[in-house]
């Protein structure tokens, strides 16, 4: 059985829809892979946050995105804030965010 992958929200979807070309190919790629493989890949395509909370790694030629996200029961896989890094580490504001909504759908 794969896992299905769905949006917080249709901003979240937007937002990362939005990304640029090559690092929106590279969050698909990852994406697909999660599909059918769950979503503990490992680096350096996935890596946990800590308390339930995971980021995808996508790369491309314009720079780095990071889609934050979580497990929910039943092969149920919610992205939960997506944004494209401009410093060395994760903002703290972006991991609040993620964590925030982690709790709303989390039961």
């Amino acid at each position: 059985m794969s896992y299905r992958i769905e949006f917080f929200s249709e901003v979240v979807k937007n937002e990362i829809m939005e990304w640029p070309g090559g690092i929106l190919a590279s969050f698909t790629r990852i994406a697909e892979r999660i599909n059918e493989h769950g979503p503990n890949l490992g680096m350096p395509y996935t890596r946990a946050m800590g308390d339930g909370l995971f980021e995808i790694r996508a790369k491309g030629h314009e720079g780095i995105g990071r889609a934050l996200f979580c497990t929910v029961v039943g092969k149920r896989i919610v992205i939960l804030h997506g944004f494209i890094k401009k410093t060395e580490q994760t903002p703290p504001r972006a991991l609040d965010t993620a964590r925030r909504r982690m709790k709303e759908i989390r039961p």
